[in-house]
């Protein structure tokens, strides 16, 4: 598919430079919020797994104190012990996702995909070589993060990431930036049942031709 092997990655690149020139000074200014505020670097920095279970250092705003242990979100009893008071506006904002605008550049990473994993989530990792959803760049937003996030057990992320590689298109792509976009804004699902209509509908096209 044309859009698979070229489109994505040239307006990925296109649009990311874009924003990182727009938004340079203001990341700059989020920089000296969190060095002045907490302990610690302004970067999160961490080894993720992309494309063909592939390592990768993905880039991050800290959002928690130096004191916090490395584990996966869901692992936390309460993770707001953990997060600093301007960490907590950067996440309810996405703000601390800015960085990767800079692994988009490099080839790590795609606006849209499955959310790159660390070690500390090698169920679902283990899952997606399993099912095909390792074969795409990993992204800021995916079809996983607008359907639940967190709040997925593994097998339902790895299930919604081999949705997403199976079914990757420029109009799902649209779709899940849209509803990446609402959610940011109003903390809600509004298009949820849209988009994954849409995809259950491809799958059912493509059931119906197998036969």
């Amino acid at each position: 598919m044309v859009y698979r092997r070229f489109i994505k990655r040239f307006l990925d690149v296109f649009f990311a430079v874009i924003m990182f020139g727009i938004l340079f000074i203001p990341m700059v200014i989020v920089g000296i919020i969190i060095k002045i505020t907490s302990k610690g670097p302004v970067l999160f920095i961490q080894e993720r797994y992309g494309r063909n279970s592939r390592p990768f250092k993905l880039y991050k705003f800290r959002s928690m104190t130096d004191q916090a242990p490395e584990r996966s979100n869901s692992e936390f009893d309460d993770i707001k012990n953990y997060v600093t008071p301007f960490g907590m506006f950067i996440r309810k904002t996405s703000i601390d996702e800015l960085p990767q605008l800079c692994n988009i550049i490099r080839g790590d990473m795609s606006f849209i995909g499955p959310r790159p994993l660390a070690k500390t989530d090698n169920k679902v990792l283990s899952l997606r070589k399993g099912n095909g959803a390792d074969q795409v760049l990993p992204g800021i937003s995916g079809l996983a993060q607008v359907n639940g996030r967190n709040n997925l057990s593994d097998e339902d992320k790895a299930k919604y990431d081999a949705k997403y590689a199976a079914y990757l298109s420029f109009r799902v792509d649209i779709l899940l930036i849209v509803e990446t976009f609402i959610s940011v804004l109003k903390r809600d699902g509004v298009f949820k049942e849209t988009l994954t209509g849409d995809v259950e509908n491809l799958e059912e096209s493509h059931d119906r031709k197998s036969f």
